[in-house]
């Protein structure tokens, strides 16, 4: 007679992809591949929602032909510069021919170990409880927007919003706006305003960025990326330096000097280049002004950090996003001190095992071809790890 004190044996568990973005998509593909049956988790009504969301002008600004998932090349017709609306439809296009397993409309508000020792318990939107036996959280490096909370801001009377709100420059034709931050969002949306109509366009900048030509003489930065990637950081530094002189003009007297820090240096802290898309014409030309970083808000008035003062017709922030990531695995120990995974890729934390992330860096080399890469080295990781009963697809 069979002990009755017995732990049942678990039955065989898929693998939960959560987010139905480029990083979820790509792992269930390749955990598809090598058999093993992969459950995404989407909380919108459809695959790629980040994207949808993104202003109407967005581009890749890594090409075509290094931005394609595994499986499925992006189609030539997409061009160089793949736009938003069609990266998009690549999405979809994706979950379609690998016929992905995707639940829409299912939120997952927090992972814990399973109760048998064995995976993972994802709660879930309508008082679902999953078991997966691993887990793959791919909800995205843009998340949660972020608006610092500058003093006197929420007695401001001007219009304010975040990037994220952002779509096109039609409202604002004919208006005076301030953009702040000077990342690759704020870059594109000044240079969007300008070209849309807006009356006057402010950059309010802290830090000045690295900015480099998204192309050169038909050669796309992202394949300098790649090539420099593994470099030692203060030879990449140095590399590009001159390199830097002779493609960007200097825009010292327009309120944009050279960075006195290395570029790669920059990258490993955290800060992309700017790739530029019309961003060092407009201000040379003064279509795009220069201005110092915000420092606070007075009533209808904007406190810059020289001590002048602003009254723009609308204030947009590009000051990134929050990972969001706290309220779902922060309890895991498995989150940094500025709420980023411990781990990417094929790596798991050492307390969680079985538990793995993808598209929480921001790499030169491309987000899209980063996240194809890794989805690959999850899914071998995945399929490797026979402590765990995952489920497998029927041959």
């Amino acid at each position: 007679m069979a002990d009755s004190t017995a732990s049942p044996t678990p039955i065989d568990r898929p693998v939960y992809v959560i987010g139905g973005g480029p990083g979820g998509l790509s792992v269930a593909h390749a955990l598809r591949a090598q058999g093993l049956r992969a459950v995404v988790l989407e909380k919108s009504d459809g695959v790629g929602a980040s994207w949808r969301g993104h202003y109407d002008r967005l581009h890749l600004h890594t090409t075509r032909r290094l931005s394609g998932l595994p499986g499925l090349p992006m189609p030539r017709r997409f061009g160089r510069w793949v736009s938003r609306d069609d990266v998009v439809r690549y999405l979809e296009k994706y979950a379609e021919y690998h016929d992905l397993e995707i639940v829409t409309g299912v939120e997952v508000s927090r992972v814990e170990p399973a109760p048998d020792g064995s995976g993972w318990l994802l709660r879930a939107t309508g008082g679902r409880e999953l078991t997966g036996a691993a887990v793959v959280v791919a909800t995205g490096h843009n998340h949660t927007p972020r608006i610092p909370d500058w003093p006197g801001r929420a007695d401001y009377t001007g219009e304010l919003l975040h990037a994220g709100e952002y779509r096109n420059p039609a409202p604002y034709a004919g208006r005076d706006v301030l953009v702040v931050g000077v990342g690759n969002t704020g870059a594109e949306i000044a240079v969007d305003l300008v070209e849309g109509g807006a009356s006057r366009v402010r950059l309010a900048v802290r830090t000045t960025p690295h900015i480099v030509r998204r192309s050169t003489a038909g050669w796309p930065a992202q394949r300098t990326s790649i090539l420099v990637r593994h470099l030692p950081v203060g030879l990449v530094d140095r590399l590009a330096k001159p390199v830097a002189k002779l493609s960007v003009p200097d825009l010292s007297a327009h309120g944009l000097p050279r960075p006195d820090t290395g570029l790669y240096s920059r990258v490993k802290e955290g800060a992309i280049p700017v790739l530029d898309v019309g961003l060092v014409d407009a201000v040379r030309k003064g279509r795009v002004e220069v201005v110092a970083a915000v420092d606070g808000f007075e009533e209808d008035q904007v406190i810059l950090a020289d001590g002048s003062r602003v009254s723009p017709d609308a204030v947009i922030a590009a000051t990134g996003y929050a990972r969001g990531l706290d309220d779902l695995i922060g309890h895991l120990g498995v989150l940094d001190a500025h709420g980023r995974p411990v781990t990417q890729g094929a790596r798991t934390p050492a307390d969680a095992p079985g538990l793995y992330f993808t598209g929480y860096t921001n790499p030169i080399s491309g987000n899209l071809r980063e996240m194809a890469i890794d989805a690959q080295k999850i899914a071998k990781a995945i399929a490797r790890d026979g402590s765990r009963p995952v489920s497998r697809l029927p041959i």
